[in-house]
């Protein structure tokens, strides 16, 4: 029997992650081959591959938006996707390996003293420059989310004693709360430097880690943010990764001298530098943008509300819903938790469009299996998991994928008008106790999401009654 590896993984690590998982496995047993998927999700790697695991295997399938460390592949046929196409094209995958039509990766040597060499053995194609750095952007937010919500979740909880509960010179003092709040602030304060040193380590190892992590400390200092964090992340990964191949010359003898003194001291130096000189003019242009966003809020929320539901609902999770959650995240840590109130509705709607879907239009436009996750999806979308649409909306994108634009787009305008306040960057109705208008934040959503569901419910009937169309496959849900 064939066998072959694969490793999931997306930047969050709680849905894309699992669902390919559980894709290439199904895929497999189809097949009538032996797979085993290493996992790396949120709570660190499950059913890591070993050595000897990879020496034996047919083939490995990396479907995975953020770093995990392929080069120990180095030799054997891969193929490099994103976690999407491990969901949707599982099947494709691991008949393109059985065929034998992969490339080897890095050379065609599978172990320290065998060649390999097959018919089909090419040069590996490496990935596009900017699949490159979306990867190694999403390795970045991967690793920070967790920070970002913890922190975020203790700081809003402080507020349930009162809005000044951390304040000692406030009647609502109270000690507990002040402990939530300076917790919550040390894990929220040090999300850009994680930020910035997991992007540098995606491009260049441990040496672009220590550069891109003092980067992001002074672009928190300086005033320079996400954008310096950014800038920050790039440069120290790239230069360290320049200075990595420029010492590749000295004597072996050298190789700890490298590694714990020159390369960190250039690296630091030369981004810290860099940081503290551009730190006020990205801090001017990070000032400007939240400034731009805060007035357009008040000016025109509409407008707002339109942008920032279509943005979370386009790709459910991707790099566009991502732009419009960071954007409130650091928008969050200034004080403003008008804009993340809208980006919340607006990640919330999509899950609950489809329970509310399943649940109104039952029989008359779902099957027995979409039912189910339609049910899933009430769980989902409490919260806060937009990827719970994603099965629907990946079997018929084009019809699925508006609707949810309009959905989210509606909620999050109706939140805007509202003039509602989410204290914490996530946890769905977790967190209601925290908001200022909670029946009301509540009302927007399932405003939105009943909308959805209606458009949804009535266009699957309409395809239904063509008896064409993606619907008549369903065994994407199942």
């Amino acid at each position: 029997m064939k066998k072959i590896l694969a490793v999931t993984g997306c930047p969050t690590g709680i849905a894309h992650t699992y669902m390919a998982e559980e894709a290439l496995k199904a895929a497999a047993q189809k097949l009538g081959v032996d797979i085993k998927v290493e996992t790396n999700g949120a709570s660190g790697i499950d059913n890591q591959i070993s050595a000897d695991e990879i020496a034996q295997a047919d083939g490995i399938i990396i479907a995975a938006d953020k770093d995990v460390n392929i080069d120990r592949f180095n030799g054997k046929p891969v193929i490099e996707v994103p976690v999407k196409e491990g969901i949707h094209k599982a099947t494709a995958l691991i008949e393109q390996i059985l065929a034998g039509n992969v490339p080897i990766r890095q050379g065609a040597r599978t172990s320290q003293s065998q060649p390999q060499t097959t018919a089909n053995s090419t040069s590996i194609h490496p990935p596009s420059f900017g699949r490159q750095v979306y990867k190694h952007l999403m390795n970045g937010v991967s690793n920070m989310l967790p920070f970002v919500v913890a922190g975020g979740v203790l700081i809003a909880l402080s507020f349930l004693w009162g809005i000044y509960s951390a304040n000692p010179q406030s009647e609502q003092y109270n000690a507990f709360a002040a402990l939530l709040m300076n917790i919550g602030g040390q894990a929220f304060g040090i999300m850009v430097p994680v930020f910035t040193a997991f992007i540098a380590a995606s491009i260049a190892g441990r040496p672009g880690m220590v550069a891109g992590f003092v980067g992001g400390l002074i672009a928190n200092v300086t005033g320079a943010g996400f954008l310096g964090g950014i800038i920050a992340g790039f440069a120290a990964g790239y230069l360290m990764l320049y200075l990595k191949k420029w010492l590749d010359h000295l004597p072996r003898q050298f190789e700890g001298l490298k590694s714990i003194f020159i390369l960190p001291l250039i690296g630091v130096f030369v981004i810290g530098a860099g940081i503290f000189l551009l730190g006020e003019p990205i801090a001017t242009i990070n000032t400007g943008m939240q400034s731009w966003l805060s007035s357009l809020q008040s000016a025109n929320p509409i407008l707002l509300g339109i942008v920032i539901g279509a943005m979370c609902s386009f790709d459910f999770g991707g790099p566009v819903n991502k732009a419009a959650y960071v954007t409130g995240t650091v928008l969050l840590a200034s004080g403003n938790f008008y804009f993340m109130a809208g980006v919340s509705a607006a990640c919330i709607v999509p899950p609950f469009v489809i329970a509310f879907s399943t649940t109104i239009f039952r029989k008359k436009a779902f099957t027995e299996d979409e039912r189910a996750a339609g049910l899933v999806n009430y769980i989902l979308g409490a919260t806060h998991i937009t990827e719970g649409a994603i099965p629907f909306a990946a079997k018929d994108p084009l019809r699925v994928i508006p609707i949810m634009m309009i959905a989210s787009s509606i909620a999050a305008v109706l939140t805007f008008l509202s003039g509602i306040e989410v204290p914490a960057p996530h946890g769905g109705f977790l967190v209601l106790p925290l908001v200022n208008k909670p029946l009301t934040w509540v009302m927007c959503i399932f405003a939105g999401a009943l909308v959805g569901a209606l458009l949804l419910g009535f266009s699957r009937m309409a395809e239904i009654r063509k008896h064409t169309g993606p619907l008549a496959d369903t065994s994407a849900l199942d």
